[in-house]
């Protein structure tokens, strides 16, 4: 694997599937030369190391937590990722992007070239929900982004003529069916496990 494009995030809370949904969107609108390797990496954390450990150069897409105002998209390249734990985690999830990378540097397999494109999240509680519009609104300038690095690194996408084969997300995952189908609210809890949050609730009294 010569070129690794990573969607890290959780689709079922709301901003936190920016990353997905923007590998996911990459995969439906462009295809590559050999060698490069699109990728859904959810909230393996830790599990993708291998996958890093092998490319020479990587393009992540993920929601970050700079505190700048929703929406802001943020481009940090190479040495500026904080790949140590120290620096302070700018990811939302528990294994972040830096872990996985300080890993990859100490073991002697960091790849050659990094980009981490972020965007600032509006809402993130919100189990099942999909992008808020600011965030949503951001993707195609974040795609953007990604395909002029890509391009940039001899890798250059060209626009697809018809679905892929291979899609990144299952049919149910698809934006219009994982959006058009989630239940009411009086049907689901939207913020967590009902069990969990009843016994919370009673501690708490």
């Amino acid at each position: 694997m010569h070129t690794l494009v990573l969607g890290i995030g959780n689709l079922l809370w709301a901003d936190e599937g920016f990353g997905v949904r923007a590998v996911a969107a990459i995969n439906d609108g462009w295809t590559f030369p050999e060698g490069v390797t699109l990728t859904d990496g959810g909230t393996q954390g830790l599990y993708l190391l291998p996958y890093v450990q092998e490319a020479r150069r990587i393009l992540v897409f993920d929601a970050i937590d700079y505190g700048l105002e929703p929406g802001a998209l943020q481009v940090v390249r190479d040495d500026d990722i904080p790949a140590y734990l120290g620096v302070g985690k700018m990811s939302l999830h528990q294994s972040s992007f830096q872990e996985v990378l300080s890993l990859a540097r100490l073991l002697g397999s960091f790849p050659q070239s990094a980009m981490l494109v972020g965007v600032q999240p509006q809402v993130l509680r919100d189990f099942g929900g999909g992008l808020s519009d600011i965030v949503r609104a951001k993707l195609p300038e974040a795609l953007a982004v990604g395909l002029e690095a890509l391009a940039g690194w001899g890798v250059p996408g060209t626009p697809r003529t018809q679905r892929p084969a291979e899609p990144i997300l299952a049919a149910s995952l698809a934006v219009e069916r994982y959006e058009g189908e989630r239940p009411g609210e009086q049907e689901a809890c939207r913020v967590g496990d009902a069990r969990f949050l009843a016994m919370r609730a009673a501690i708490e009294s």
